[in-house]
């Protein structure tokens, strides 16, 4: 293959479409991707377990008949995407030496739509910061500038489809880990409606998990995006509650044009912090991109009569700790200090003190549902809502180190808030700073509503493309 797969402007799609006709093999294709692999990654750090042998035995059997079948891809390094016989770490000391014994839910699925896993990548430990700068692992670095974070949780996912190394990658999302990494990294990504695809873990950290996790990827183009979805979506039985279903395929969403939105968009900071220029021209330029299609766009920022910080937390380390104590039957080892990184036993020990009991984690949970009626409140005249995905650029390595939690809150304003009422939404790739460094647009539409996503998503993409704008780390692919 020679490299020619992603800076031909292929996206997975495109590559299963070679794999179909007979232009190419799946051998062909899993040994282009070992290669952008091992020139690429030392550079990166995006992905930390290779899974070559087992790629390779997967093509040994007869793949399935599914809308990926052939294509490479890279599974994060943490609980929701658990491969049998292959290290989960979680980036967590606490876990070395753990292997789970059998596939995830969404494994499988990703194994059904004819994926072919070929590694893992980095993740801050127990995908707790806004950075992937674990100390387990080291830190994975951005591809448009190596000083510079590539976002978290999902960072070694965005980093991977960013330095072309795969065109796109599982991830997850519990406070803006699929939308900051993807805006760090100039990609594409997607946090689903809230448990659109089944979560696997919702043995531990049940309340947590439910309120707040998302699943899926981050991914090179939009309709790579809405096909994995298409192929994974779906309830569990026994779960709490199911998603709307779609009225129609979201491959065909992307097909379809979006008419005239009424989209109202946000320059103003949601929790006092200011935000850095940079992001106020992102959401700017996005505004302006929108009108010049034919939508409505007014501004306006919503008003919320609750702290998000707190109540967060207090569910967050709740969850934390439910978490790790299910980790502890599981592994058979007790959970010490030494064994986590100085933040996360932190608030592994404030989910099990008394300022976590149950009265205070419910009353937390009441006002995290009161920040929800205040945004549905704002949101309802219109069609989505346009924000910063970040409230600034991409930080040096080290930043949220120094920064804490101030920092990490500013930063993360726009997206925990989508986590805590479960809405869809996207980071969009359409803007590059003055230092050529990205920050997405970020749109968040109605509770179920991923359709209106995808389609002005695919228009946005046709009318500034973004694919063939790749970092100097995937330059030597062209």
């Amino acid at each position: 293959m020679g490299g020619r797969v992603a800076p031909d402007g292929l996206d997975a799609l495109a590559q299963a479409e070679l794999v179909r006709t007979g232009q190419v093999t799946p051998a062909e294709l899993l040994d282009d991707t070992i290669d952008r692999i091992g020139k690429t990654n030392p550079a990166i750090n995006a992905v930390v377990t290779t899974m070559y042998d087992e790629a390779r035995a997967t093509l040994a059997a007869p793949l399935p008949e599914g809308p990926f079948t052939g294509v490479p891809f890279l599974l994060k390094d943490g609980g929701g995407v658990a491969y049998a016989g292959v290290p989960m770490t979680s980036a967590s000391r606490f876990l070395a030496g753990y292997v789970p014994d059998r596939d995830g839910e969404l494994t499988r699925r990703y194994k059904a739509a004819g994926l072919v896993v070929c590694g893992k990548t980095n993740l801050p430990e127990f995908g707790l910061q806004p950075t992937t700068e674990p100390e387990l692992f080291g830190p994975t670095r951005n591809p448009w500038d190596p000083d510079l974070s590539a976002g978290g949780s999902s960072g070694g996912a965005a980093a991977a489809v960013a330095a072309r190394m795969v065109t796109m990658a599982n991830a997850s999302d519990s406070g803006g880990s699929i939308r900051v990494p993807a805006s760090c990294c100039g990609v594409f990504g997607m946090k689903p409606t809230r448990l659109r695809i089944a979560s696997a873990r919702r043995r531990a950290g049940v309340s947590m998990r439910i309120a707040v996790l998302s699943e899926h990827a981050i991914t090179l183009s939009v309709r790579d995006c809405a096909a994995l979805l298409d192929a994974t979506a779906g309830p569990l039985p026994g779960d709490p509650f199911v998603a709307p279903p779609p009225p129609r395929p979201y491959l065909e969403e992307t097909r379809t044009d979006p008419g005239r939105l009424r989209i109202v968009f946000t320059r103003e900071p949601l929790l006092g912090a200011p935000l850095h220029p940079d992001a106020v021209a992102a959401v700017e330029d996005a505004a302006r991109l929108c009108e010049s299609l034919g939508h409505h766009v007014e501004e306006g920022t919503p008003r919320l009569d609750s702290d998000l910080a707190r109540p967060f937390t207090t569910v967050s380390a709740g969850g934390l700790a439910w978490d790790i104590a299910h980790l502890e039957r599981v592994t058979g080892k007790k959970a010490r200090p030494e064994d986590f990184e100085a933040a996360t036993w932190a608030m592994i020990e404030q989910g099990r003190s008394g300022s976590t009991s149950l009265s205070a984690y419910m009353d937390a949970l009441a006002e995290l549902q009161t920040l929800c009626d205040d945004l549905a409140a704002f949101q309802a005249p219109y069609d989505l809502w346009l924000t910063p995905a970040t409230a600034a650029p991409a930080p040096p390595l080290g930043a949220f180190a120094t920064g804490g939690l101030a920092l990490m809150g500013a930063f993360l304003q726009f997206t925990t808030l989508i986590n805590i009422t479960g809405q869809p939404a996207v980071s969009i790739p359409l803007y590059w700073n003055a230092a050529g460094i990205p920050l997405g647009a970020h749109f968040v539409a109605p509770y179920g509503d991923e359709g209106m996503l995808f389609r002005l998503a695919a228009q946005l993409e046709a009318a500034r493309p973004w694919a063939a704008r790749a970092p100097h780390q995937a330059e030597r692919f062209s």
